[in-house]
């Protein structure tokens, strides 16, 4: 199956009177085309900064390294002018941000919100647009649409918001979606409300859609693909078949281990000990290290290559390079 995103040695650094932090170091992977690819891992493992390199988000203090590379369909955006990354933002790629509430303009209505987007890119008048705009927020479940586009973003609660979010994300039916965190703050229910929703929309549309996410037990039953990343770095990605039956980054076992599972009963949840390195000092070695349960010597001294344990599973870790000891096959 083709690919409509190849990312290639993206690094990206935020220059700050601390230091350097290098939020994203050198990371390479593609999504597949009209499948749901989510990547995971904890909080300041860089899957925001990711996801804004690939909308053209990335300002000073942040820089993208000259030697990365972000391919759209071939194409690599990252030359792209300005107005290049008008047209790409919205009708090629758009994004849902985390918190609807601050991302919402709070001094203006919901319908000028939605139909703005609409008329900045097509040739619509005023009522065409607010049509389209009252069909969006039916299609993503709203009810009321019409009396609810004349509603403030403090008149909705936090499921509804997501949702409108959703909408303007959607409202120029762009061939990627990017969902950053978008079921944060969420109560369980309307997280599945949320993501039946989005999976619903992206088959009957043909949509790729990429998921942010520190939560694997929501990405389950919603992805296709997993890219699993700490410190920065991109750790393991395959199937979901592939991270939860067979995960052999030991960051990735014990990301599962701290999931509850309702097919496992007694039992304690297992913590990982330890905390991720200063991003303004990185490890030379492999960034898990110190918190690793299977550290060998060789994992301070430099960070592993790609080992690919089966056919679209890679890992980066020494077990399973020739190097570092391990079977090379964790299955």
């Amino acid at each position: 199956m083709s690919q409509i995103l190849q990312v290639e040695n993206l690094s990206v650094q935020f220059h700050t009177y601390t230091g350097t932090i290098q939020a994203v170091r050198d990371i390479s992977f593609g999504i597949r085309e009209n499948k749901v690819t989510a990547i995971v891992g904890e909080s300041g493992c860089g899957k925001s900064v990711t996801s804004k390199a690939v909308m053209g988000l990335i300002q000073k203090p942040g820089v993208i390294s000259k030697e990365s590379k972000i391919f759209f369909k071939g194409e690599d955006i990252l030359g792209y002018t300005e107005k290049q990354w008008e047209d790409y933002r919205g009708q090629k790629c758009s994004i849902v941000f985390q918190d609807a509430l601050t991302a919402l303009n709070p001094t203006m209505d919901i319908g000028r919100q939605i139909t703005e987007k609409i008329r900045v890119h097509r040739r619509v008048n005023r009522q065409e647009a607010w049509q389209e705009g009252i069909r969006m927020l039916e299609q993503v479940g709203i009810p009321g649409a019409a009396m609810r586009m004349r509603q403030y973003p403090h008149e909705f609660s936090g499921g509804m918001r997501q949702r409108v979010m959703i909408a303007i994300a959607l409202t120029l039916h762009p061939q990627l979606l990017i969902a950053d965190e978008p079921t944060t703050a969420l109560d369980v229910t309307i997280q599945a409300d949320i993501l039946d929703m989005m999976k619903e929309i992206q088959r009957e549309q043909g949509m790729t859609i990429i998921l942010i996410t520190h939560d694997l037990g929501i990405v389950a039953n919603f992805a296709q693909d997993i890219i699993v990343m700490y410190a920065g770095k991109v750790v393991e990605k395959g199937s979901a078949e592939d991270i939860f039956y067979h995960p052999a980054h030991p960051y990735t076992e014990a990301l599962l281990r701290a999931v509850p599972r309702l097919d496992i009963s007694g039992g304690q949840l297992e913590t990982i000990e330890g905390a991720p390195p200063n991003m303004a000092d990185p490890p030379a070695g492999c960034p898990f290290a110190d918190r690793c349960k299977k550290k060998r010597p060789v994992c301070g001294t430099g960070f592993p290559g790609e080992a690919e344990i089966a056919e679209g599973h890679q890992v980066c870790c020494w077990l399973y390079m020739d190097d570092g000891g391990g079977s090379g096959d964790g299955r």
